[in-house]
C-alpha cells in the first residue's frame, strides 16, 4: 500500500487518556502531534484547556475530547453536559462511549436516545461512538453499530484502549459489514504497528485512535517502508 507518513498521521487521533496521565505528558502529546502532523490530538477532559492552548499555533491539528470516558455509564444528562463544556473549551471532534450494560440487557431505544441527546447537542462537531467491542458479542457489535449510526454518529469506534481488545480485524469487518457507508469506522485498542495499520485500511478503518508510543512506531515504520520503496 503506498501510503506516506505524512497521508497515515492525517488518519490517526494520538491520545493521552490513560488514568495516569499528567501535564508533562499532555505537553509530549501536543508537541508529538504537531511534529507528525496528525489529525487531531485527545485528552482527558480535565486537560482540553490546557491542550488547546498547547495547540493554538498548530491549526492542522485538532483536539479532541472524550464524553462519558471510558465507562459509558454516565447519564444521558451528564454526557451531553460534558460534550458542550469541552465543546465551549475548543475541541472538534468527540468521541463519547456507547452504554454497554444498556446494550446488553436489550435496551436498545435508551441506548439509541442516549447516544442522539449527544450527537444534537453538538451539532455539526462529528461524534465518534466507542462501542467498547472486547465485551460484545458479534450480534451485539452489529445492534451497536446501526443504533450509533441511527443516531447520528459520524464514526463508530471499537474501544476506548482500556478494554484487553478492542481494534482487531474481526471486529473491524463486522462494523463496516453493519453499517456500510453510512458511517466511518475509527479502529482503537490494540493498533501498535504498521502492519496492522495497512490491514485494517483495507478492511475500511479510515481513522485510528493510538496511544503516543504506538502512534510514534507506526509513523517511523511507515517511514521505512517508503525508503525501502524507493
Amino acid at each position: 500500500m503506498d501510503l506516506t507518513p505524512a497521508q497515515l498521521a492525517r488518519m490517526m487521533d494520538l491520545s493521552a487518556v490513560r488514568t495516569d496521565i499528567d501535564l508533562d505528558e499532555i505537553r509530549c502529546l501536543a508537541e508529538t502531534s504537531k511534529q507528525y502532523g496528525c489529525i487531531c490530538a485527545f485528552a482527558m477532559p480535565c486537560y482540553v484547556p490546557e491542550l488547546v492552548r498547547l495547540l493554538d499555533d498548530a491549526p492542522e491539528v485538532g483536539v479532541g475530547g472524550v464524553v462519558g470516558f471510558p465507562s459509558g455509564a454516565h447519564s444521558t444528562a451528564s454526557k451531553v453536559s460534558e460534550a458542550r463544556e469541552q465543546l465551549d473549551q475548543g475541541v472538534v471532534e468527540l468521541d463519547m462511549v456507547l452504554n454497554v450494560g444498556m446494550l446488553q440487557s436489550g435496551c436498545d431505544d435508551w441506548v439509541e436516545t442516549d447516544i442522539r441527546a449527544v450527537v444534537d447537542a453538538v451539532r455539526p462537531t462529528p461524534v465518534k461512538v466507542i462501542i467498547e467491542a472486547h465485551y460484545l458479542t458479534a450480534d451485539q457489535i452489529v445492534r451497536a453499530s446501526r443504533l450509533a449510526v441511527r443516531a447520528g454518529a459520524a464514526f463508530v469506534k471499537t474501544g476506548t484502549g482500556w478494554a484487553p481488545t478492542g481494534a482487531t480485524l474481526k471486529n473491524v469487518r463486522l462494523i463496516k459489514s453493519a453499517i456500510g457507508d453510512a458511517a466511518q469506522v475509527k479502529a482503537a485498542g490494540g493498533v501498535r504497528d504498521f502492519q496492522t495499520v495497512v490491514e485494517m485500511i483495507r478492511a475500511g478503518v479510515t481513522r485510528f485512535g493510538v496511544s503516543l508510543t504506538s502512534g510514534r512506531n507506526i509513523l517511523d515504520e511507515c517511514a521505512a517502508a517508503n525508503t525501502e520503496r524507493t
